[in-house]
């Protein structure tokens, strides 16, 4: 009987699509040590993002065949590593894709229009009443949006964009089939009054966003990131923030996660969200669900479609 370990409590119970296995963990958190002492007889493994697949842990594993990463983005697995030792890799591409387009625009919102600030005076008991200078905040229509990566995502930002009657323009390996003028980074940071990152993780976006980059953008202009945290340079954010150089920023992602740091933390003009762009109930179990199914069907020696790697 194969044995397959969860590394963290998922939104289902992933047995049932699992049956005829041995399933081990998914009740707890695994830090990295009982993580590394769980996969010692593992044949397969749903992990999350923030667990690091790496080839310390997968001389650990000398039986694992597949690993399901819980998310779309694998920059967490060393996939060279994986492929060397035969190990399959599958992800959760398209089904968290309109969960996290909604979170983006959400962010674009709620900064743009300072609704958390609006919430607090509130809540606070502060509020005097209406009055014209109070909490104003940015337009949307006629306004541009530059987005950084034009994935699935991205696109999906795209379209929500079109009913706010926002210019679209975008940053993409090549130009893509969908509305907006394809553009170069620096075009994109000089011309758009909002920015939304939605492009992977990579050696080469790993810091894309730093000082220059900031200093680049509108001074009035609103970041907005639900990819990963490390395409930001945070200090340099909080440093161009403090000083007045952005409208404003709202994040899902950090470099450190669970870390924030304080600077940003302080900030009133920033809205920050515990990494929750595909936390909606639907979403979070059509991922456990692919991930389940990825390891069922690489263990019984047939190909699931959401495989980034296979050995």
């Amino acid at each position: 009987m194969a044995r397959v370990v969860v590394t963290s409590p998922l939104s289902i119970d992933v047995r049932p699509l699992l049956a005829g296995h041995e399933v081990s963990g998914g009740s707890v958190r695994l830090d990295r040590a009982a993580l590394l002492a769980a996969v010692a007889d593992a044949d397969g493994l749903i992990c999350l993002l923030s667990d690091r697949i790496d080839a310390e842990l997968l001389d650990r594993a000398p039986r694992l065949r597949v690993v399901a990463n819980h998310a779309v983005g694998v920059d967490n697995v060393d996939l060279a590593a994986c492929a060397a030792r035969g190990v399959a890799v599958a992800n959760t591409p398209d089904v968290l894709t309109e969960a996290t387009a909604d979170l983006a625009f959400a962010l674009l919102l709620a900064v743009g229009r300072r609704l958390v600030e609006g919430d607090a005076l509130v809540r606070s008991g502060g509020w005097s009443g209406w009055a014209p200078d109070q909490l104003l905040g940015a337009d949307l229509a006629g306004r541009t949006l530059g987005i950084i990566g034009m994935g699935r995502i991205g696109q999906a930002v795209a379209r929500r964009a079109a009913g706010f009657d926002l210019r679209i323009v975008y940053t993409h390996p090549r130009p893509v089939a969908a509305p907006g003028s394809h553009v170069a980074l620096e075009h994109l940071l000089a011309e758009s009054d909002f920015v939304s990152i939605h492009c992977p993780l990579t050696a080469a976006t790993r810091g894309l966003i730093g000082a220059r980059e900031l200093a680049a953008m509108k001074p009035t202009a609103i970041l907005v990131n639900t990819a990963r945290g490390p395409i930001v340079d945070e200090a340099a954010l909080a440093s161009v923030l403090a000083a007045g150089g952005l409208g404003g920023a709202g994040l899902d992602v950090f470099a450190e996660e669970p870390r924030v740091p304080e600077a940003l933390r302080a900030s009133p003009r920033v809205v920050i969200l515990p990494h929750i762009g595909s936390a909606t109930l639907g979403t979070r179990a059509r991922m456990a669900t692919l991930c389940a199914e990825a390891v069922r069907e690489v263990l019984a020696g047939r190909r699931p479609a959401n495989l980034v790697t296979r050995p």
